[in-house]
């Protein structure tokens, strides 16, 4: 069956967040706050829909954004422009079947005609050898590990795997285009920031 990867709806947001909250240790649970923030601010937010149902989601921000993650402001620290990937959850029933690798695939070719790097995370309990095979096999590679923060600057006990890829399109595109790419439709645009609430003036 065919894999439509596509930007999220907004009517979508209470799926996906069972579906993160489904996914298990590997993932950080949401609420539906942080999800609204996420729908409000991410450069990239897609899902991917298999036999007409919601299957997963990918998350990413570029480097200039002001994510607040911790993992985010470590490669921040330490690299210059990249494309975060937050996280990629896909449905229990339907892993192993295609969708993080259509997921890789797009974001990539949207990331890379964009930014040098592409950035992500993998925990390294939790049984993580399947995911950094995974990334390995897409070309990323450790670059450190982080030890994120818990509840009142303690840490959290939660080791990461911090992963880097190199992004080799960009400097072609970045020497010929620079930021000016062309509009043309297979390429996927930016998500536009929600626009600001209105607020009554009381007059």
């Amino acid at each position: 069956m065919s894999i439509v990867v596509r930007d999220v709806r907004e009517h979508e947001l209470d799926s996906i967040l069972a579906l993160n909250n489904a996914a298990g240790p590997a993932i950080l649970p949401l609420d539906a706050a942080r999800l609204r923030w996420f729908y409000d601010t991410a450069e990239y937010f897609r899902v991917a829909v298999r036999d007409d149902t919601l299957s997963g989601f990918l998350v990413g921000f570029g480097s200039d954004s002001g994510h607040d993650s911790s993992n985010f402001r470590w490669f921040q620290e330490r690299h210059g422009r990249f494309f975060y990937i937050d996280r990629i959850v896909v449905a229990s029933r339907r892993r192993g079947g295609g969708l993080g690798r259509a997921f890789y695939a797009d974001v990539q070719s949207y990331a890379e005609l964009r930014y040098p790097q592409l950035a992500c995370e993998v925990f390294i309990e939790h049984d993580s050898d399947p995911a950094r095979v995974f990334h390995g096999s897409f070309g990323f590679h450790e670059v450190g590990q982080h030890v994120m923060p818990g509840r009142d600057g303690e840490p959290s006990g939660i080791r990461a795997s911090m992963l880097i890829k190199e992004l080799c399109s960009y400097p072609w595109v970045r020497e010929h285009y620079g930021d000016r790419l062309p509009n043309v439709p297979w390429l996927t645009q930016p998500r536009a920031p929600a626009p600001a609430p209105h607020r009554a003036t009381g007059t």
